[in-house]
């Protein structure tokens, strides 16, 4: 008689009462649009002024920063004399955001059919995030903002994905990690959260998709779902009561999702 063998599941995300960590940017809204570019460019311009450096140099420092430390502004303020405060408002003042804002529709609608607490952890600042969810008609349904001013502590600045600044403010909260499911669009912070027992999502809508020789588009090498990722989505929708549980074997791309929540 054969023994019978056992495969190690995905986690299935269900049981109590969930606290939805929603990033901001590219998560809630398209950023790649038209916000990063303004972003970054602002960012740029603004190092190049305060350091008086080449626009080269500026760029190497810009996206160096943000690889090394999660945010260029944790890196200017660790290495350089500037004011974070106004470095922060200056690049993220919009003569007219609304223009700027991409979004899927109803997503004020999708946001609020979720259960359980909703709650934006994003490393903009909270003058930015308000603006955003104002824009979209949802700022009333999260409960609080945690931007990047509420990550600082008495060593400095923090940001995503930094376990202590998490821990924090999830006790701050009153979060247990065990409920907490953080939706995001970068890698890196999914993968370094996972490893505290928060669920995660992974939302992809903002991946450019590549031709195909017969005209259909497909993902690129490299989206599919990673091991640290609980679900992976495209869109906001998937994450409705009711959508069907599929389990996905292997590395598969991101166009099917197992439910979150029970129905």
């Amino acid at each position: 008689m054969r023994t019978p063998t056992f495969r190690r599941r995905r986690p299935h995300i269900a049981g109590g009462r969930p606290v939805w960590l929603f990033d901001l940017d590219n998560t809630l809204h398209h950023a790649s649009h038209a916000i990063f570019p303004a972003i970054n460019h602002a960012m740029t311009q603004y190092i190049i002024d305060a350091l008086q450096v080449e626009i080269d140099e500026a760029n190497r420092l810009r996206n160096g920063y943000t690889q090394r430390y999660g945010a260029t502004l944790l890196g200017l303020a660790r290495h350089h004399p500037l004011d974070p405060n106004d470095f922060l408002k200056v690049v993220h003042t919009f003569a007219d955001l609304g223009s700027m804002i991409r979004h899927e529709r109803g997503i004020a609608r999708l946001v609020a059919a979720l259960p359980g607490r909703k709650i934006v952890l994003t490393n903009a600042p909270e003058a930015y995030a308000r603006a955003v969810l104002a824009e979209l008609g949802s700022e009333r349904l999260f409960e609080q903002v945690i931007a990047i001013e509420h990550m600082r502590d008495r060593r400095g600045w923090r940001a995503k994905p930094d376990h202590a600044m998490l821990r924090k403010a999830m006790r701050d909260a009153h979060v247990s990690l065990k409920d907490a499911i953080l939706v995001e669009d970068t890698r890196s912070h999914l993968k370094n959260y996972r490893r505290l027992g928060i669920r995660t999502v992974w939302i992809t809508g903002h991946l450019p998709r590549k031709p195909h020789a017969d005209g259909v588009p497909t993902r690129l090498p490299g989206t599919g779902r990673p091991h640290y990722v609980d679900q992976c989505i495209r869109s906001l929708k998937s994450l409705r009561l009711g959508t069907r549980s599929v389990r996905l074997k292997g590395r598969q791309t991101c166009s099917r999702s197992t439910s979150l929540t029970k129905p």
